[in-house]
């Protein structure tokens, strides 16, 4: 008899994985080398201090710091006004949007979901200066309100700190709302029809359709699109240094401008910039933890 030849080590499973390693080798070695590497220096980097490249470590100071640090209280104020008001008027436009657009007596439904959704692909700097000239004190939105008599004088739309704040969320509302209205269509239209039907059947009016039915069904979305949202806001950064430039006086100034401030604007603070960089990482994973909590499924 013929002896059973040993099994090779390098069998058919083996290659196979090797495989598909060698597909994504390239792939895992850029995301180490753009994201994971940068973002462990820069927490290297929110341990040290100095101007430009003359920096030592000093500990914990720079996290101390942010304590203390009137400006960057400011600027996280201010970020958790866009944050508070403009995630939820978001979420529930797009919400409301996608339910009329997912009507399906609705005649150019592809012509209203395009144009909905167009603002999302705009460039932001075009738009945000658009947004600064329609805004400004002779600018179109104050010619219409003036016109119909909504107002007797001239909103400082740019110059008053209120409504500076006013229209950076309109802004941003205006441009991502049609993102997450794209996200609540696709839900949507995965809900089958017979549960509609079924409801309609015994009696359900619309609105407790929507609110037992249709909300519960996107709960998922709602959740991701919150979370997407809330990151989205708390790096905000091109729509206050295109249309108010942080003022007037740090009234409308962003996290993600300061660190631009302190990186570019002011003397170079490096480290400090990156510990500030590290404080949105922080707001966020605890927001999204209290999102989880508060609307995930406890089930999971």
């Amino acid at each position: 008899m013929k002896a059973a030849q040993p099994q090779s080590k390098f069998g058919p499973r083996f290659k196979a994985g090797l495989t598909g390693w060698l597909f994504i080798a390239l792939a895992v070695l850029m995301i180490c080398a753009f994201y994971f590497y940068p973002m462990i220096q820069a927490l290297i980097l929110s341990f040290q201090t100095g101007t430009g490249s003359n920096l030592s470590f000093n500990g914990i100071d720079n996290y101390a710091r942010l304590f203390t640090d009137d400006m960057f209280l400011t600027a996280v104020k201010n970020t958790f006004i866009y944050l508070i008001f403009q995630v939820p008027l978001m979420v529930v436009l797009a919400l409301f949007i996608s339910v009329l657009l997912n009507n399906p007596r609705l005649k150019f439904k592809g012509f209203f979901r395009t144009a909905i959704f167009l603002p999302c692909i705009t460039s932001l700097v075009a738009y945000s200066v658009v947004f600064k000239y329609l805004f400004s004190s002779d600018g179109l939105v104050n010619a219409l309100l003036l016109k119909v008599h909504l107002i007797g004088a001239p909103i400082e739309w740019i110059a008053d700190p209120f409504w500076a704040k006013v229209t950076i969320i309109l802004a941003i509302t205006w441009r991502w709302t049609g993102y997450n209205m794209i996200f609540y269509l696709s839900g949507l239209q995965n809900i089958d029809n017979s549960i509609y039907e079924a409801a309609r059947i015994d009696g359900a009016s619309a609105i407790r359709q929507f609110f037992s039915i249709t909300i519960p069904m996107l709960k998922p979305i709602i959740l991701f699109t919150s979370i997407t949202s809330t990151i989205g806001t708390l790096q905000l950064f091109d729509e206050v240094v295109n249309i108010t430039k942080g003022g007037p006086g740090n009234a409308t100034t962003s996290i993600s401008q300061y660190i631009y401030n302190l990186s570019f604007k002011y003397s170079a603070d490096f480290g400090y910039a990156a510990t500030v960089s590290y404080s949105i990482v922080i707001m966020i994973i605890i927001l999204a933890f209290i999102q989880f909590r508060v609307a995930g499924d406890r089930n999971e």
